[in-house]
């Protein structure tokens, strides 16, 4: 850990003529406001579908990742509850292949399952993003790629994040 703080310290210089300061992400700029915080956390509203499908056809991404993610945010994928739903498979089958005890839906996968949802806490921690907590898939992926505010390779970048740990 030592190692890591000194690493991300490398390549900061302190100067002597200027301040350490804190930065609010949403408005670099302009910097936090409460009116700001509160804008924020009124806005996001439960996103449509169109939004999320809108933002998954990146051009850095293989077309089998966006169709991947096309099913998914459509709870078109073959998780147990889908298969149940279409007698594929007995119902008796509805439990988490994780082990943890919940029945299998993309929802649960995704976002709350203990083995799998546990991804989206690793993920945020590396790259230094407060942790999403969207209650359902398409609201997640837009959380997750424009919350952070910024410019619009930050957004796309964020994208991609999603996108490979689908």
């Amino acid at each position: 850990m030592l190692g890591e703080c000194q690493d991300l310290l490398l390549t900061i210089s302190l100067q002597a003529h200027s301040s350490d300061r804190w930065l609010w992400q949403p408005d670099l700029e302009g910097g936090y406001t409460v009116r700001g915080a509160y804008q924020l956390l009124t806005t996001q509203d439960v996103a449509p579908l169109d939004v999320a499908a809108g933002l998954i056809w990146h051009t850095q991404v293989p077309v089998k990742v966006s169709i991947l993610a096309w099913r998914f945010l459509r709870d078109r994928l073959p998780t147990k509850a889908n298969l149940i739903s279409r007698d594929i498979i007995p119902g008796e089958d509805h439990l988490c292949v994780s082990g943890c005890g919940e029945a299998e839906s993309a929802q649960h996968v995704f976002l709350s399952c203990s083995t799998f949802g546990s991804l989206w806490s690793l993920v945020s921690s590396w790259i230094s993003y407060s942790l999403v907590t969207a209650q359902t898939l398409s609201d997640h992926f837009v959380q997750f790629t424009t919350s952070a505010g910024g410019t619009r390779a930050r957004r796309s970048f964020m994208q991609l994040i999603w996108l490979a740990c689908v």
